[in-house]
């Protein structure tokens, strides 16, 4: 019989703003048990990580106050100590021996100006009183574990000289160095690649058998869950909505927030016509003292708005339509290296191929899925053909031009007609410019629409076909979701009238509910505008659901190229194989 490790009774954390005050958590109770795993879900604002650092005791404060509730670790003797009357000395102890925790994005939690060896060695030292050769022999252990490879280099390496995938691997060492009871892992492998994630998930799940630890892993992709989870909690705007044995939810979910989140992924086995979206199963609306009342709309419903299975004949129709065309896009031996290493006088005597020889063509009205691994040069590829990376050698023919030989005035022209979505909106958007004046700018620079007060309809109109509103054109882009963010950014790309769009992991940071929604409204997009798309993306399960074609790259060379559906169902490169059977089916 598991013994109780952990009991939260009626929390509840507040954060003061300037619109009032804020309830993130709103009054919710679970427990955690020794040797078992439970998952959190939820969109972003859930309250899912806040109820995690509650646990850490790292609420910000202020903006942030825990209000009411208590927090209840049991220790060996099964004795409770309320983590929330201790101070902040005590909580310390507690801190990296008993409690741990992996963050989301390992680059800002791991310090750029010590190697990942000492910040790993730090932290033995502070909490297990080793020596320092003792407490080295340590980290090159954990590096070990959790299979970095070299683990000499990892430990002299910084964190900028490390891939995604191996800074999480150094955050998980870490938390693990002083052999906790809890873990808590929040969105460990959210921004990973399938493989990386996979492995990931299994070294988490090989660590808590060997230290008999209790897990807490948060995320909102519920088939991530279902492949490390015992039990689940799904939260919504502060709240449990419901929590139970992941089979249970999984196989028969009773609230519709959890029905609709199990309905977002974009299914692997059949293609849908338009992804399902959490409005498809739930109304939400305020009664006169401002309480929010949930109706669930009936699954028959909810089934007619969502997910309309395509049909394969209208789709080969398609295909056929579309390769009948001359292509709108032609990539010939295309060559783009990086300087990998040089010599006393300047000379480079290494390269990085992230562009090797790589040859395609893409048609009028097609999506082209790009896949593969980070460092497989489909982002260079991308840049490439748009001019943010100048290339070695090769032709990049748009109608027929090799833009690679054309004069600034040419390109100049040329980039009306091909545009490109960044995978992170906030960044490629300035901080001090109103989101009209971003989406407006490009307007004005390219002379589309004459006059103030023309362009500013005109950018209102952009806004408009993107879900946004007219109220949201003087806002800044911190007041904006992720997903709200990421339509900005559709629609600035959107705003010179283009044929061409690359989309460069434009939704692989995002909810899987508001990636549902910027995925139909590109699908959307393409119908009204008669736009061709590169969709670049790691995520297999998204680039099958957008993609006519999907071409998948590994070390700067195409793997495959073929069908999106017959790559899916019959791959013929190893490397293929891998990446599909790496993808997190649930149950």
């Amino acid at each position: 019989m598991y013994h109780k490790l952990l009991e939260v009774k009626n929390l509840v954390v507040e954060f003061a703003t300037d619109a009032g005050t804020v309830r993130a958590v709103d009054q919710i109770d679970f427990s955690v048990f020794r040797g078992e795993t439970i998952g959190i879900v939820g969109e972003s604002g859930s309250g899912k990580s806040v109820t995690s650092l509650s646990v850490m005791g790292l609420i910000p404060q202020p903006p942030g106050k825990i209000t009411s509730g208590t927090i209840e670790y049991y220790e060996q003797d099964n004795q409770p100590v309320n983590l929330l009357s201790l101070t902040e000395k005590e909580m310390n102890q507690y801190r990296g021996n008993e409690m741990a925790m992996i963050f989301q994005e390992p680059m800002t939690s791991l310090n750029p100006v010590f190697t990942c060896g000492n910040q790993v060695l730090e932290a033995i030292q502070l909490h297990l009183k080793l020596d320092k050769k003792a407490a080295k022999e340590r980290v090159l252990d954990l590096f070990r574990k959790v299979q970095l490879p070299d683990p000499e280099r990892m430990y002299a390496a910084y964190p900028h000289e490390i891939s995604g995938g191996q800074k999480q691997r150094v955050m998980i060492a870490m938390a693990m160095s002083c052999n906790p009871k809890l873990l808590i892992a929040d969105e460990p492998t959210t921004a990973l690649d399938v493989t990386v994630q996979k492995a990931i998930l299994k070294l988490m799940a090989d660590l808590k058998k060997d230290l008999d630890a209790a897990v807490i892993f948060i995320s909102h992709d519920l088939a991530v869950i279902a492949e490390i989870a015992d039990r689940v909690l799904v939260m919504y705007k502060g709240k449990i909505v419901e929590q139970g044995k992941v089979a249970d939810i999984f196989k028969k979910p009773k609230h519709p927030y959890t029905k609709g989140l199990l309905a977002c992924r974009p299914p692997l086995a059949y293609r849908v016509e338009r992804l399902p979206v959490i409005s498809d199963f739930m109304r939400v609306e305020n009664d006169q003292n401002g309480n929010q009342i949930i109706t669930e709309i009936p699954t028959s419903v909810a089934a007619k708005l969502g997910a309309v299975r395509s049909d394969p004949a209208k789709r080969i129709a398609r295909m056929t339509a579309l390769y009948d065309q001359s292509p709108l896009l032609e990539v010939k031996h295309l060559n783009t290296w990086f300087s990998a290493k040089k010599n006393f006088f300047g000379k480079t005597t290494d390269w990085v191929k992230a562009v090797n020889d790589v040859s395609f063509s893409v048609y009028p009205g097609e999506t082209l899925g790009l896949v593969g691994e980070s460092g497989c040069g489909k982002t260079t590829l991308g840049r490439s053909i748009i001019g943010l990376n100048e290339p070695r050698s090769g032709e990049i023919l748009y109608n027929g031009k090799d833009l690679l030989k054309m004069n600034a005035a040419e390109l100049q022209a040329m980039r009306r007609e091909i545009q490109i979505v960044f995978q992170d909106p906030y960044g490629s958007l300035n901080p001090r410019m109103t989101i009209g004046a971003a989406i407006q700018e490009p307007v004005s620079v390219h002379g589309i629409v004459s006059g103030k007060q023309a362009q500013k309809d005109y950018v209102i109109d952009l806004m408009e076909t993107v879900s946004l509103k007219a109220e949201h054109y003087d806002r800044y882009p911190h007041e904006f979701s992720g997903g709200q963010r990421q339509r900005v950014g559709i629609a600035r790309a959107l705003a010179l009238n283009p044929k061409f769009l690359i989309c460069d992991e434009s939704v692989s940071a995002l909810d899987v509910s508001v990636q549902a929604q910027v995925l139909n409204l590109l699908l959307k997009l393409q119908k009204q505008r008669s736009l061709t798309y590169i969709f670049i993306s790691h995520d297999l399960s998204v680039v099958k659901f957008m993609s006519d074609r999907m071409m998948v790259m590994n070390g700067g060379r195409i793997e495959e190229l073929d069908d999106a559906d017959k790559i899916y169902e019959s791959p013929k490169a190893d490397y293929t194989k891998r990446l599909i059977d790496a993808i997190p089916v649930g149950l």
